[in-house]
């Protein structure tokens, strides 16, 4: 990290929150494909309907969001957040009954 430039870019964390209607075949296809999307862009599973991705700059969280605009749903409702990547660090997990897909560990550690 000695280069000046590296020293002002900011990491970010673009948050697609999102309820999309499932009651019928069409629906939840498009709802399907909405999810694919996000999980081809980089994005992660967070929680059911929450998915996060790691960007780059500012340049970096507007092109993933347009792209999440240009694969909105007919229906339903999203909505995008950004935060820190310091703010993110600070994300507290509080389990109730442990799932076998989730434990909660000392260190939080992701590899993108």
């Amino acid at each position: 990290m000695n280069d000046p430039l590296e020293k002002r870019i900011r990491y970010m964390w673009l948050f697609c929150f999102f309820d999309l209607p499932v009651q019928n075949k069409a629906q939840r296809k498009a709802a399907t494909q909405f999810r694919n999307h996000l999980l081809q862009d980089g994005f992660i599973m967070i929680q059911f309907s929450v998915y996060a991705r790691l960007c780059r700059g500012e340049d970096g969280h507007r092109k993933h969001r347009e792209r999440i605009k240009k694969r909105l749903p007919s229906t339903g409702s999203i909505r995008c957040l950004l935060v820190t990547d310091k703010q993110f660090a600070r994300m507290n997990i509080m389990l109730g009954t442990v799932k076998k897909t989730e434990e909660k560990t000392q260190n939080q550690l992701i590899l993108l």
